[in-house]
């Protein structure tokens, strides 16, 4: 760091928010009697690190977001669907930490990301957006993650449009199902079973988050919905298990349309499989699933938490909303899975090294939380890791947030 945080800060925080949420006081709150002034206060860190956004990633009055600062070279106008639901994943835990941070405006702003006559005359998510109206590829990754966040703003709000258009995205979510390789969804659909295309395959992301989106779905949906969603869900779910899964417990990136396994591994992959034992564990009561989630809770630590760059222990150093994944993955799992506490505590040694010694002058994580390079730091998707990392450190911590 050039400068000192509460310097940047101070000048930062002149600068006005118009989105409604509370402005950032550098002088801070006076400490109450008979606490500690050193102990960190996880919710006011995410809640710092999403107005930080507001400033210097709010694009115009659409209520939608750049998809980099600086803006880098062949930047769409706004922010592609993916940053913008890491956000809006960030803004959810804020609202339940008692931030007012405008989550239903935001939740809403997804329609502009919708392409309502697709393929088929089947509706779905953009890549992108104009922002009036959805664009680009629709991938069945985004369509489950947003579904994920619609599920989480229905139970907030109640708001009976967020549950009809989730609705819809288990019906766009059919439309990637085939029998080819035995199953499963492909990442999109404009590219399925395309021979020598190297996006055409069937990977864990797709199916991981559709199952998932499936089970918190099926927790909200009409009866007469229950069984479908369901079966759809544990069809994905045996999928993955079947062909992706390695003998660590961890998972595989994804299979192409010949068969071939790519054997890559990525934290988020592994930490969807551990919620979606989990959640089968809780609608079924069959203890294999929740003995399947902590199998894969401990490979995922096993393989992915590492000595890096002088920290003796580190999640990878690279793709932090990958790692948020994982984090939220084992505080859903600690309740019932003592262990899971331990890989919290190394997680949150891992972001609080990057709050000391890994951020831009203007207060931004680097991609890397080990202080290495900063790397793809400019990229929303970057901040939005930290936003719900430390929202969702908080409320594992029984934080509120500070008013």
């Amino acid at each position: 760091m050039k400068k000192s945080i509460l310097i940047i800060l101070a000048c930062l925080w002149t600068v006005s928010c118009s989105d409604g949420s509370e402005k950032w006081n550098p002088e801070g709150p006076e400490v109450p009697p008979g606490t500690d002034p050193t102990e960190v206060k996880y919710a006011a860190r995410a809640k710092e690190m999403f107005d930080l956004i507001q400033v210097h990633y709010k694009n115009g009055t659409a209520g939608l977001y750049k998809e980099s600062n600086p803006q880098q070279s062949g930047d769409p106008t706004f922010s592609y669907l993916w940053p913008y639901d890491g956000l809006v994943s960030g803004a959810g835990l804020l609202t339940k930490l008692g931030y007012n941070v405008n989550y239903e405006s935001m939740v809403t702003n997804f329609d502009k990301y919708w392409i309502a006559n697709g393929n088929n005359g089947i509706a779905g998510f953009g890549s992108s957006t104009n922002g009036t109206t959805g664009g680009g590829t629709r991938f069945y990754d985004d369509n489950s993650i947003v579904g994920i966040n619609l599920v989480e703003a229905y139970e907030a709000t109640q708001n009976v449009a967020f549950l009809n258009r989730a609705r819809q995205v288990v019906d766009f979510l059919k439309t990637g199902e085939d029998d080819r390789l035995g199953g499963a969804l492909w990442w999109n659909e404009d590219q399925k079973d395309q021979t020598g295309v190297s996006d055409s395959n069937k990977p864990a992301c797709s199916n991981g988050y559709a199952t998932q989106f499936l089970l918190r779905y099926y927790q909200i949906c009409p009866a007469a919905e229950k069984a479908d969603v369901l079966a759809f869900a544990k069809r994905l779910y045996t999928w993955l298990r079947t062909n992706l899964k390695d003998t660590d417990n961890c998972y595989w990136n994804d299979l192409n349309n010949q068969g071939a396994v790519n054997k890559t591994k990525w934290t988020y992959n592994t930490g969807v499989m551990v919620q979606n034992g989990l959640c089968l564990y809780q609608i079924t009561k069959e203890q294999s699933y929740l003995t399947e989630a902590k199998a894969s809770a401990d490979g995922a630590y096993d393989f992915f938490v590492k000595s890096r760059n002088g920290l003796a222990l580190a999640y990878p150093d690279h793709d932090p909303w990958f790692n948020t994944k994982l984090l939220i993955a084992y505080i859903d799992l600690a309740p019932l899975y003592s262990k899971a506490d331990q890989y919290i505590q190394t997680y949150i040694k891992f972001i609080d090294n990057g709050y000391e010694k890994a951020r831009t002058d203007l207060g931004f994580f680097y991609e890397d939380w080990t202080s290495g390079a900063a790397k793809r730091y400019y990229s929303l998707l970057m901040q939005d890791a930290v936003v719900e990392s430390y929202a969702a450190i908080a409320l594992y911590k029984g934080e509120k947030a500070e008013q």
